[in-house]
């Protein structure tokens, strides 16, 4: 359990990658949510990455056959999700669609809001 000190890092996160279909439509859809561009150095159509500007980037792999994650439930668990947060959950809301987002129909708070990105993996909107 976690006391509250800082202990020693063994490493430091570099970036979270998320499985899809389409790297370059899955990273497009998160540069307008969080305002990264691609990391055009360390990408190809298999693996894009982004360039964060505090610290560890998203990435978007490649694999053959995907299957997106099905939320809620247990038959093709999630297993992690992104959580954003933003000032204003209405115009968050409006913005995520705007770029390519569905609202998901399982709300299950209101201090945040589920959606699915092109590639059907679910983030959250948190309220600041």
């Amino acid at each position: 359990m976690w006391n509250g000190e800082r202990m020693d890092a063994i490493a430091a996160l570099a970036w979270t990658a998320l499985d899809c279909a389409d790297p370059v439509a899955l990273a497009a859809f998160y540069t307008k949510v969080t305002g990264w561009p691609v990391d055009d150095s360390e990408s190809d159509d298999d693996w894009v990455q982004l360039l964060s500007d505090s610290g560890p980037t998203l990435a978007f792999q490649r694999v053959a056959d995907y299957q997106p994650p099905v939320w809620p439930g247990q038959d093709h668990p999630q297993q992690e999700h992104l959580d954003f947060a933003v000032n204003d959950l209405d115009l968050g809301e409006a913005q995520v669609i705007a770029a390519g987002a569905r609202k998901h129909e399982f709300q299950p708070g209101h201090m945040f809001r589920v959606y699915l990105d092109p590639a059907d993996h679910p983030f959250c909107l948190i309220l600041r």
